[in-house]
């Protein structure tokens, strides 16, 4: 009971003096000898001593796990500051005082900060080396990088990270360059495959998959052969572009030459405005989508050689239709030609081949200038001409009218026929002096050009020397019956001086209707055509009095026939030549 007491620490204080108290209490007890005692009190202080020697061992033992972890701990330190570049950090302590424990209490919240920074730094490395990575990959063509980039973790300086975030700004900088000529190289074969009626998805899916917007690559390919590739299908294009315009322009300038060659209708030409307005344009100029089509270029050959398979069933058409225009100009011109034999010459041509048909319609076009140049200069006279017809059909209507014995009567349109006598006796007047004009701008233009003026194939000057000889036999009959009137008036009044009785009014013998020189087929002795050409070729050979009596007045050919009243008073009202429209 006393040795439970002992032990309970409970019942009081328990110490080495009052257990070996006890000891001794219970050793007089049980009556232990010295020796005994001596024996085990020797025994228990050795192995008090072995205990303390065990706790002793422990912590030294402790005290050099702390040492080693205190050493640790620094080197680590160091390692820390070295690897991310930290040259004198705030929170190392720089003097070593105080307890291990206290030593390695004041390095672990810096070790624990370092290694805090050292992971965000290592971080930030294997993100920069990656992207680096990755755009080198891009760039080499090489896009499946499954493996990231091992970090070096010795050197963790920022002017380590800076060196690879500044060689990541050039890689990122020459991803957008090549991205940007990706993109612009991608725009020209798209414009161009716009402009040659070509598939721009397929062609630029064959370069590179991820240049195919629809396939949902996100990044496009950048790599050197891509770029390369890319070069070389715009060249292709572009190549394959200028040979299709050179082969369009061809086949739109031979469209036009058949065009012009056959008078194309300007209806029909529209159908192909799309292909003639780049007739002159340059490669770079050539920009609406289709124009360079394959399907527009073969349409554009289809039709060439429809129109050459229709010019030579064509070619005699137009050529008449030249010639018709030519003829026309001439007859307004009163210049006589050969028109069967002009027509079947150019038969001839179009029959034998020998000759290009733009040549024949180019030759047949100065043909058309040349007669309206010579048309142009026939047509002072012309006018002339026509203005002396007309005075001489005036001339040839006031002699019949003067010999009407009832033009006095109070007829039906007396007064008008009246008012037309008065004009033409003016202008009737004029005609010397316009036949002198004639005469004059002949022969002037005869000078200048080296070659007679023909109306209608007959000389002028013959047909008015012929009309000034008509004209003063005309004369001298008048003259002759003036007198023969004067004779028989005389007989008259003596007879009525013998028989004392006037006889009954008679027609005079010379009474009959003088026509004189308009006998010779023109107005008032205007001599048409057929007897012009006659006299030219008789020479001076006159007109009997036969054909003076059977012919009648004749119009020339293009005279149009207008109202007397206003045909005299036009001509009348001025002897200047009208000026062509």
């Amino acid at each position: 009971m006393a040795v439970t007491d002992a032990e309970n620490p409970r019942l009081g204080e328990t110490t080495c003096g009052s257990l070996l108290q006890k000891l001794q209490e219970i050793w007089n007890e049980v009556g232990e000898s010295d020796e005994e005692r001596d024996k085990m009190l020797l025994q228990l202080e050795q192995e008090c001593l072995d205990v303390y020697q065990r706790k002793v061992e422990l912590a030294a033992n402790s005290r050099t796990q702390l040492l080693q972890a205190l050493s640790d701990a620094k080197l680590e330190l160091s390692s820390l500051v070295s690897a991310l570049g930290e040259k004198s950090f705030v929170g190392v302590p720089e003097k070593t005082s105080g307890t291990i424990k206290e030593q390695l209490a004041a390095i672990a919240p810096v070790l624990e900060q370092l290694w805090k920074q050292k992971e965000d730094r290592v971080k930030e490395f294997s993100d920069v080396q990656s992207q680096i990575q990755k755009i080198c990959g891009e760039i080499a063509g090489n896009l499946n990088l499954s493996e990231s980039p091992a970090v070096d973790e010795s050197d963790l300086s920022l002017k380590k990270l800076d060196e690879y975030q500044s060689q990541l700004h050039d890689l990122q900088k020459e991803k957008s360059e090549r991205l940007h000529k990706v993109l612009e190289f991608v725009s020209t074969v798209h414009d161009l495959c716009a402009v040659l009626g070509l598939d721009f998805l397929s062609t630029v899916t064959e370069v590179h998959p991820s240049l195919n917007d629809s396939t949902g690559v996100q990044s496009k390919s950048i790599s050197n052969d891509t770029l390369s590739r890319l070069a070389k299908t715009v060249l292709a294009l572009k190549e394959d572009k200028k040979q299709r315009l050179h082969k369009l322009q061809e086949s739109a300038r031979q469209l036009l030459d058949l065009w012009n060659l056959m008078d194309t209708p300007d209806e029909e030409r529209g159908f192909f405005d799309h292909v003639t307005c780049n007739i002159s344009a340059s490669v770079d100029e050539v920009t609406v989508p289709g124009a360079l089509a394959l399907d527009l270029i073969e349409q554009t050959e289809v039709e060439v050689e429809r129109l050459d398979q229709l010019k030579s069933s064509r070619m005699k058409e137009i050529a008449f239709k030249k010639q018709s225009e030519l003829e026309e100009i001439f007859a307004r011109a009163h210049i006589e030609i050969d028109t069967e034999a002009a027509r079947e010459k150019i038969m001839e041509l179009i029959d034998s081949g020998n000759v290009e048909p733009t040549e024949l319609l180019a030759d047949m076009d100065d043909q058309i200038a040349k007669a309206r140049d010579e048309a142009l200069s026939r047509k002072d006279i012309l006018d002339k001409v026509e203005k002396w017809m007309s005075a001489c059909e005036e001339e040839s209507w006031l002699e019949d009218y003067n010999r009407d014995e009832n033009r006095y009567n109070a007829s039906r349109g007396a007064h008008l026929n009246l008012k037309r006598a008065e004009k033409a006796r003016i202008l009737v007047n004029k005609i010397p002096a316009l036949v002198d004009t004639l005469v004059a701008k002949t022969r002037g233009w005869e000078e200048d050009h080296g070659i007679s003026f023909t109306y209608d194939g007959v000389p002028l000057l013959a047909m008015l020397d012929e009309y000034a000889m008509l004209r003063q036999d005309r004369e001298e009959e008048k003259r002759r019956m003036r007198d023969q009137k004067k004779y028989q008036e005389l007989q008259h009044t003596e007879q009525e001086t013998i028989f004392g009785s006037k006889p009954s009014p008679a027609r005079p013998v010379g009474t009959k209707k003088v026509v004189g020189p308009r006998a010779n087929g023109g107005p008032n002795g205007t001599p048409s055509r057929r007897l012009s050409l006659n006299a030219h070729q008789n020479g001076s050979r006159s007109v009997t009095k036969d054909a003076k009596k059977d012919l009648r007045p004749v119009a020339p050919m293009n005279y149009v026939e207008i109202a007397k009243e206003d045909a005299a008073s036009h001509i009348s009202g001025s002897d200047s030549v009208p000026v062509s429209p």
